[in-house]
């Protein structure tokens, strides 16, 4: 995931010393995680209740302290506007931790029209070794339309991009061998955007993201290449993803599959399995798998999960941890506490 780049190595006959940031480079000094990406299909809840006129452009009255429902003047809600507080032990996001394996507390704002329309606005506290010099935080903002029938046959289309303030880094896209030193150093950022496609029937869902921006939070040369060359302990897989040329990874899908199961009307279980394909960097393909229980109570929402992943190259979900790395990628269980009000 993250990498410092003050390591130096000396192998085969390579110098691959890291060249230092200029002042307007980042202050961490590091190359970026590779964490999963956002659960966007937070941003596709189903609108299968009556809802109330009203653009989707208007997503900041969901701020208001306004809850489940706007009516129209004949007095039928068709709008429904959902807010929630939830606090996390660990920040997943498709098995990987953006919270550096930390506590993180999440805003959601959810719009849902009688239409089809919807509308999410979502932001997390994310660690800023996970996304270097970021600003701590992760805004989600998504909108779609979902049609069908939810007991049976229902599909959504979407449009999602996530944001990371200040979070950036700069790394090399090369290896001149000759000269035995990275070159072609350039910024990256990790800001994301994803067309969203979803197929479910009753409680059972699939998803399909693509990512439309030109890398999937921040996956490029530098960031895939360089965080291997860091990380592994062998340079020589490193070497061999920048031979494959300068790419990006754009045109990346990421597919999920989720179920849930009413045990009591109050207790959900709740399982998933996703697996995702990097364009260009088969070293970041991995899959990701969780089991958890929901209970409703008190008004509010208690969860408890266990996620766990299988990836190619672990060298790609760490983070530095004083003078070592820690994984981000480990099998753990993640507890929640949400509040809607």
């Amino acid at each position: 995931m993250m990498l410092p780049l003050s390591c130096r190595r000396a192998l085969q006959g390579l110098d691959l010393r890291l060249r230092p940031q200029s002042r307007s480079a980042p202050s961490s000094n590091a190359l970026p995680p590779f964490p999963g990406a956002p659960r966007c299909h937070h941003a596709y809840a189903h609108a299968h209740a009556q809802r109330s006129a009203m653009p989707l452009g208007l997503l900041l009255l969901a701020m208001l302290p306004a809850t489940t429902a706007w009516a129209d003047t004949t007095g039928t809600a068709t709008m429904a506007v959902d807010t929630e507080v939830k606090v996390l032990s660990d920040l997943r996001n498709r098995g990987i931790s953006d919270s550096g394996r930390k506590p993180s507390l999440q805003l959601n704002l959810q719009l849902a029209h009688e239409s089809g329309l919807i509308a999410l606005a979502q932001l997390s506290t994310v660690s800023d070794k996970a996304f270097t010099d970021s600003d701590g935080v992760n805004l989600l903002l998504g909108t779609g339309y979902r049609w069908g029938d939810p007991d049976s046959w229902h599909f959504g289309v979407g449009l999602a991009k996530e944001f990371f303030p200040g979070a950036r880094f700069d790394a090399p896209h090369g290896i001149d061998l000759d000269a035995g030193a990275p070159v072609d150093f350039r910024r990256t950022r990790y800001d994301t955007a994803y067309a969203v496609l979803e197929l479910g029937w009753g409680k059972l869902e699939g998803r399909i993201l693509n990512v439309i921006s030109r890398t999937y939070r921040g996956a490029d040369t530098g960031g895939v290449c360089g965080q291997i060359l860091a990380a592994a302990v062998d340079p020589t897989p490193a070497i061999e993803c920048y031979l494959r040329g300068d790419k990006n990874s754009r045109g990346s899908l990421l597919y999920d599959v989720s179920y849930k199961y009413d045990l009591t009307p109050t207790t959900t279980l709740n399982l998933h399995a996703g697996t995702q394909r990097i364009r260009h960097f088969k070293e970041a393909d991995f899959s990701d798998y969780s089991v958890g229980v929901t209970h409703q109570r008190w008004g509010m929402s208690f969860t408890a999960e266990w996620v766990t992943t299988r990836t190619h190259r672990p060298e790609l979900f760490m983070i530095p941890d004083g003078s070592g790395w820690k994984r981000q990628d480990d099998d753990r269980l993640v507890v929640s506490v949400g509040y809607k009000f």
